[in-house]
């Protein structure tokens, strides 16, 4: 082959990459013009735990909804400490939306790093959006009002219970295994209190923490001494699903003991036992937020539902939070009708939950009281709940 021939040769073999560069990045900048927003999830663990499994099922309604207008990533089982890096890396997908589940202030930090990625986070006590970046979010369903209707059902079958004579109303205890001593479960178990003692005014509380939102062995330990010591109806506010477990057992040992459960139906658990469940229902927010950054519009004006800033919360009303399918089996006769009445006097702002003959003292300071006679306006200024008082006399937190 002569000098001439090689020439061409090489000068061919140039032009084709350059023709084929030419082309990938054409098509690159067309696609990422027209394309897919991409969308990215962090999740503090996966969706073998209810809490996460819970954020999944919004995540997948995206999926089918927007079908290719949108890209999704996700990160599971990213502990708060460790999440710097899985963002980044959903960023250096592409990723310009991020949806966070876990508690970490990481992402409040990064999000002034990266304003042209939006970051939704659900609302924790320990962040404060004083001074936070305009692309930084924040959201949470006012589940007081699903822990109160739940505890409505709670409060119907010690109702039965009583007038069947197979507890006395001394005996109309319920317990409550719960994570932590924030003012975010506190205010849970307060509101499903006052639930069932809207039916059932005999009844008291005892309440166990775990001291971690995920495990599995101390949930079970905290439900079955609860179990023991007398409750009749055991809820949670913690993320697997060892209390539906330990009541399925102690059923099975001859304890009559009833469940209500959170973040997922537990009728699968508890067939016996598990009377309804809770959940905040994502989808409402994740999907409107979307739709917001298609549309180029600021999300706390586009997505319906309580705005505090960059902060957004909503209830029965928006169905951000939802009761799950009823056991007939385990609930008391006229509980479904009992139920749909009081979502509807939620819907129409009919229920002021935290008002009554009741002192609240705050359990880190006791000369702290509240008196309920005047009532508290729950998730007024933020999503995160912020009702932090043990109802005296009423509510026991044991050790």
């Amino acid at each position: 082959m002569n000098n001439r021939i090689r020439i061409y040769l090489t000068i061919a073999v140039c032009l084709t990459v350059l023709i084929t560069a030419s082309f990938i990045s054409g098509y690159w900048k067309t696609a990422e013009s027209n394309g897919a927003l991409k969308v990215g999830f962090v999740y503090s663990e996966d969706e073998s735990t209810p809490y996460t499994y819970n954020f999944v099922q919004a995540q997948r309604l995206l999926e089918e909804e927007y079908g290719n207008k949108i890209q999704v990533y996700a990160k599971s089982n990213i502990h708060s400490r460790e999440a710097e890096e899985p963002i980044r890396d959903l960023i250096r997908s592409g990723c310009r939306m991020l949806f966070i589940n876990m508690d970490s202030d990481i992402p409040l930090a990064m999000s002034a790093e990266f304003p042209e990625v939006q970051f939704c986070q659900v609302s924790l006590p320990t962040v404060s959006l004083e001074g936070a970046p305009k692309n930084y979010h924040t959201f949470n369903g006012e589940i007081y009002e699903a822990r109160y209707a739940s505890g409505v059902a709670a409060g119907m079958k010690l109702r039965q219970l009583m007038d069947d004579g197979a507890i006395l109303p001394r005996d109309a205890l319920v317990g409550y295994v719960a994570a932590n001593d924030t003012t975010e479960v506190i205010s849970g178990f307060t509101a499903f209190l006052l639930g069932v003692r809207s039916v059932a005014p005999e009844a008291s509380m005892r309440v166990r923490y775990t001291g971690s939102w995920s495990d599995y062995n101390a949930e079970k330990e905290a439900a079955r001494k609860l179990i023991e010591e007398g409750c009749v109806i055991i809820s949670q506010h913690t993320n697997t699903m060892a209390p539906a477990a330990a009541c399925e057992k102690a059923a099975e040992n001859g304890y009559g003991v009833y469940y209500i459960g959170y973040h997922q139906s537990m009728m699968d658990i508890a067939p016996s036992t598990a009377i309804v469940s809770i959940r905040t229902n994502w989808f409402p927010y994740i999907r409107g937020a979307v739709q917001a950054e298609l549309d180029g519009q600021v999300i706390e004006k586009a997505v319906e539902g309580n705005a505090h800033g960059n902060d957004l919360s909503a209830g029965f009303a928006q169905d951000w939070v939802q009761l799950l399918e009823l056991n007939n089996f385990a609930a008391a006769a006229g509980t479904e009708e009992k139920l749909n009445r009081v979502i509807e006097e939620f819907r129409r702002g009919q229920i002021d939950v935290f008002r009554g003959n009741y002192i609240g003292v705050n359990p880190h300071d006791s000369s702290d009281t509240i008196d309920l006679s005047k009532g508290y306006t729950e998730n007024r200024d933020s999503s995160n709940p912020s009702f932090g008082y043990i109802l005296k006399d009423y509510i026991v937190v044991e050790e």
